[in-house]
């Protein structure tokens, strides 16, 4: 079966690639083997964390542009980057939508009862920013591992208290167990009447981010309105609700707009010729089903979606074997002190691109004519340090589809 594009990569730049191509009206196809890590860490959408919350985003990320001019963001160049997020933020109209307090990053509580910098954040945790005067109820659950209320309250100087769960089937949940519940009016309820007992004088309640994942602010309404109070939701340890929201949103509007949209099938041979992709085969047991397409984007991520691979020796890119920018030897992948106040080196490999995002080797000699590259996997980035990888993904996957199909 042929396409225009074919998207390898399930992960938010991947998604925001095909989203820009179907806009285009092209035939596309995108595939992976997971769900990418946006079901893992993406709660918020990071642009530069790392900017001071005094310094705009906009003179910011010009700024940044023109002290790091082979970072993505400078591929992608400051008026892309925001023509991408107004791209995506057009998936999220209210009642679910994603916020920023003003022109600059905003600090939202965490599940360690620290706070992040970040940029956009969904509506249902927005109130937690406003977090001034520490007179919130941090709330828990019995039993739910992953958020620990009276240690996030502690750290936030506010109180806390965990729920215990009548509803719940066992003794422990998962977030994904009880999103479930949260969707259900009855646990609802219940969860409202043992919170309105444990109110004191608070004015906020904040609760782990588990508000559902069909319809998050629905549940966050109909829970202040019977309690009373403003609510808001804490990020918390992976897997994210909020991250899955996402992908969720992107997925029902790639297959409404005709998407082939093949989830769970990792990439067991590409076919090329010359310095082109003329297809690539998908394992699907016992066999494999081959796919061709005009253009191909690699939006793979690094270590953690398997991008990237690291063997004894190296770092490497399994799928088309290109080149990795990475340390010489092993030994300075990461710096003599682990928990370091500078960032590994590490965490700035991944695949050299042309300014149109196309693969090339440390000379600057394109590899591959009909690919181009997006989302984390490039080089020349630190996400990790920035607070950038959302920001990345989105700016680069938008980039990169428009670039395919218009060269």
């Amino acid at each position: 079966m042929h396409y225009d594009l074919i998207i390898i990569g399930m992960g938010l730049s991947g998604l925001m690639a095909a989203k820009t191509a179907a806009e285009m009206g092209k035939r596309i196809m995108i595939v992976g083997k997971g769900m990418g890590t946006l079901c893992l860490f993406s709660n918020t959408i990071d642009l530069l964390g790392s900017l001071p919350k005094t310094v705009n985003i906009p003179d910011g990320l010009s700024q940044w542009v023109k002290d790091h001019p082979n970072h993505p963001y400078s591929k992608a160049g400051p008026k892309r980057v925001e023509e991408a997020f107004a791209s995506f933020l057009s998936l999220f109209p209210p009642p679910y939508s994603f916020q920023s307090l003003g022109d600059g990053n905003c600090l939202i509580p965490t599940g360690a009862g620290t706070f992040r910098p970040t940029y956009l954040v969904p509506n249902t945790m927005i109130a937690g920013a406003t977090l001034k005067n520490r007179n919130a109820l941090i709330v828990g659950f019995r039993g739910f591992k992953d958020f620990y209320a009276n240690d996030v309250a502690d750290q936030l100087g506010c109180r806390g208290v965990s729920l215990s769960l009548v509803e719940a089937p066992h003794p422990e949940i998962s977030a994904t167990a009880l999103s479930r519940l949260m969707e259900k009016e009855s646990f609802r309820e219940e969860v409202a009447r043992e919170i309105k007992k444990n109110l004191v004088a608070e004015t906020q309640v904040g609760l782990p981010a588990v508000l559902g994942v069909q319809n998050p602010f629905r549940v966050k309404k109909g829970l202040e309105e019977m309690i009373g109070v403003e609510v808001f939701e804490i990020p918390i340890l992976p897997p994210s609700i909020p991250g899955m929201r996402i992908f969720n949103r992107f997925k029902e509007w790639l297959i409404q707009k005709g998407v082939t949209f093949l989830l769970g099938h990792p990439i067991s041979k590409v076919i090329l010729k010359g310095k082109r992709c003329e297809g690539i085969y998908l394992l699907n047991p016992p066999v494999s089903n081959f796919y061709s397409a005009d253009r191909y984007i690699l939006a793979t991520g690094r270590f953690i979606g398997g991008g990237l691979v690291a063997d004894e020796k190296k770092i490497f890119e399994p799928i088309f074997s290109l080149p990795v920018t990475q340390p010489k030897s092993q030994e300075d992948w990461f710096r003599k002190s682990f928990f370091n106040n500078l960032p590994h080196p590490v965490h700035e490999a991944g695949i050299l691109t042309d300014p149109s995002l196309r693969p090339i080797d440390e000379g600057g000699e394109l590899l591959l004519e009909n690919v181009w590259v997006a989302g984390s996997i490039l080089s020349h980035h630190n996400a990790i340090d920035e607070k950038s990888k959302e920001g990345i993904e989105i700016a680069t996957g938008y980039m990169a589809a428009q670039k395919a199909l218009q060269e």
